[in-house]
């Protein structure tokens, strides 16, 4: 049963451009706002955005006690998307904000881009593509994803799907968490390492960690020296994950084939130099926008309004 009087602010851009899930909204409450500017909010701002309302469905944006603080009204947050390292769950916990959110809900659409960042860069097609834009025909020696072993770095929804997808090229999969999934393992013949043997023996490395104190940076320097020279890393979950600057060296000198991020540390991403690299392929954080993971995001999002429990508990759910 829906409370039609609440009043709902939209801060997703995704959520508020999309017609299907708007219309959803305004059937369900009579008071919606959506950020129809498509501003990136954030503090003051954010704040200014949400006052007023006693329900908000929120994407990237950071929500801290200081937020949560100059807005008393504030009772439930739904969650558009996967990651909830941008929100501060021990002060919604205190302040007793509840929060809608479930996992699991585009797995699909951020596999998929996985397979596409390993197969561009294995095969050149970026640099094939820059070389032909500019005038030349030279055939490009490539390699195959068939058959290669892949490291998972992170074995949750997402990771659990593409290892699936990567089956099916016959890959050798490895896999790295702080959690033991033995039962996931036998089935999908994966094999749980640890994170410096999965550095040192994948050709292809995929993150698929949330950030927090104890994954910040968790892929340095000295981590990404284990990487064999021929190797190339996946980043389609978080930024703040790799030491940007460590893995420009290594691919200005050759000593890591390749790289393709979908997120950054900063976003969108200031390093001119690193983006216009040859071996580097970036995309502005699409892996959850297919309009099959829109929807069942947005859906997922709006449910929690009315579904939305202690955060704390909701988020032992990843």
């Amino acid at each position: 049963m829906f409370d039609i009087h609440s009043r709902v602010a939209v801060a997703s851009r995704s959520l508020s451009r999309h017609p299907a899930l708007r219309r959803v909204l305004q059937e369900r409450y009579a008071q919606v706002t959506f950020n129809d500017a498509g501003a990136s909010l954030k503090g003051g701002d954010l704040i200014a955005f949400l006052r007023g309302h006693d329900k908000a469905i929120t994407a990237l944006e950071v929500l801290d006690d200081t937020v949560f603080a100059a807005l008393p009204e504030l009772k439930t947050v739904a969650k558009y998307g996967v990651g909830l390292d941008m929100i501060d769950l021990h002060a919604m916990s205190r302040r007793g904000i509840r929060l809608g959110w479930t996992g699991g809900v585009n797995p699909r659409s951020v596999s998929e881009l996985v397979i596409a960042f390993a197969i561009a860069l294995l095969r050149h097609v970026p640099a094939g593509h820059q070389q032909i834009r500019d005038g030349g025909w030279r055939q490009l020696m490539g390699r195959q994803l068939g058959g290669r072993i892949v490291g998972i770095v992170g074995c949750g929804h997402i990771g659990k799907d593409l290892s699936g997808l990567l089956a099916a090229f016959g890959c050798m999969i490895l896999a790295h968490d702080i959690r033991d999934f033995p039962e996931f393992y036998r089935a999908r013949r994966v094999r749980p390492v640890s994170l410096e043997v999965l550095l040192a023996r994948s050709s292809v490395v995929t993150l698929h960690l949330p950030l927090d104190d104890s994954t910040r940076n968790i892929l340095s320097a000295e981590r990404l020296a284990l990487m064999p020279p021929d190797a190339i890393l996946i980043n389609t979950a978080r930024g703040g994950l790799v030491d940007e600057a460590a893995l420009k060296r290594m691919l200005k000198s050759g000593k890591l084939a390749g790289a393709a991020f979908d997120v950054f540390a900063t976003e969108p991403p200031e390093d001119r130099e690193l983006l216009a690299l040859p071996n580097f392929l970036a995309t502005p954080h699409i892996g959850g926008s297919s309009e099959e993971a829109v929807l069942a995001m947005g859906m997922a999002a709006i449910n929690g309004l009315e579904t939305a429990g202690d955060p704390l508990i909701v988020a032992q759910q990843r």
